[in-house]
């Protein structure tokens, strides 16, 4: 009977070891790639037989890895009239389950309003929670300059076994440092600031156009926001962390995608709410406000020029700015802590007589807030 035992309990391992793999746990996956080729076979010679574009779904028939390059790859079928089946690079691919917890992820936050816009510095690591720690809640990678909503953010804890990690991916292999080179990184290295001890991560709403996926979470370090052209020179010493139109219109993206530190949406000129935030203090800490100033912009298009409707003094303020924009007069709304408690405070915009952006709070400010 032993033999025959061994042999059942053979026969379990080898069919779970099968169920791990895309092909025996999921019957469907989704493209993410731009644009990927099924091929003849996994062989470097393989003919096309077919383009299939992100978003597409193929049914995954089986999986191998090939041994030589050890790139991992399913056997797949397309589902068109044509039916074609061939294989593809399971990179290009990920799981339908995985599109679905997306989804899931996405419903958490669907009456809220994108709070600021970002693009990647680099190619990273979309997630379903903002942890770093290992590879299991890793949704998909996306591209350099990849653009998205942002539609909060969270501080953790920096993981301890993450101490030298600055990045959610690898870096680049190199030629190391050399001569002068590597003193100057030496002096560097020496005078840099301490390590934060908590991270920041942002939780970001992907268009279709990059991602099947609409939703997910990614390490601050890669992110740089995205300020609008039309407002990002009224700056004055504190960052702009939020902002959406008092007028409606939509922000219009550039069509290319700037890479320096101040990468911003081109747009049409117009008024804005924006959420400021000091640098002074810990402004890193877990319980910080997520913003210390209200400062709203008018916009004059008989002058065509900017002017301050409204700026409040300091408060601890915290997400999302909702607006609501029905008829000429806007109401807007953030949460301010007054005596350590959450409330709720409305904000009426509106244009007066002279045809100046005025704003008035509508409920009784903390007592650390007032009307500028």
């Amino acid at each position: 009977m032993k033999p025959v035992k061994s042999s059942l309990i053979l026969l379990f391992l080898i069919i779970a070891g099968g169920c791990s793999t895309l092909a025996g746990k999921e019957d469907t996956g989704v493209v993410i790639a731009r644009r990927a080729q099924v091929r003849s076979s996994t062989a470097v010679v393989a003919a096309d037989l077919k383009e299939v574009v992100r978003g597409d779904v193929l049914e995954v028939l089986d999986s191998t890895t090939v041994q030589d390059t050890g790139e991992r790859w399913l056997r797949v079928r397309t589902r068109d009239a044509e039916a074609t089946e061939g294989w593809i690079e399971a990179r290009n691919v990920i799981s339908q389950e995985m599109v679905d917890r997306s989804k899931l992820l996405s419903k958490d936050d669907e009456g809220v309003p994108a709070q600021a816009s970002g693009q990647l510095r680099a190619s990273t690591n979309i997630r379903f929670s903002p942890d770093r720690n290992g590879n299991d809640n890793i949704l998909m990678k996306l591209e350099s300059g990849a653009r998205f909503d942002i539609i909060g953010w969270k501080r953790i804890p920096r993981p301890k076994s993450l101490e030298t990690t600055e990045s959610d991916d690898a870096p680049k292999s190199g030629a190391a440092d050399t001569g002068s080179t590597s003193k100057r990184t030496r002096e560097r290295d020496e005078t840099k600031e301490p390590e934060e001890v908590n991270e920041l991560w942002f939780k970001v709403r992907l268009p279709s156009s990059i991602s099947p996926a609409p939703a997910g979470w990614v390490f601050g370090k890669q992110v740089e926001l995205t300020v609008p052209s039309d407002i990002i020179f009224y700056r004055t010493g504190r960052e702009f962390v939020a902002w959406q139109r008092l007028d409606g219109e939509e922000a219009e993206h550039s069509r290319s995608a700037p890479k320096d530190k101040d990468a911003a949406k081109e747009v049409r000129p117009g008024s804005w709410v924006i959420l400021e935030k000091s640098s002074a203090g810990n402004t890193n800490g877990l319980d910080s406000p997520d913003f210390d100033r209200i400062y709203v912009l008018g916009y004059d298009k008989d002058r065509q020029e900017h002017y301050t409707a409204y700026r409040s003094h300091d408060l601890e303020g915290f997400l999302p700015l909702r607006i609501d924009r029905n008829g000429d007069t806007k109401i807007f709304t953030v949460r301010a802590h007054s005596d350590g408690q959450p409330k709720e405070v409305r904000f009426k915009a509106y244009i007066n007589e002279r045809g100046l952006l005025k704003v008035e709070a509508l409920d009784e400010l903390p007592r650390n807030v007032k009307a500028k």
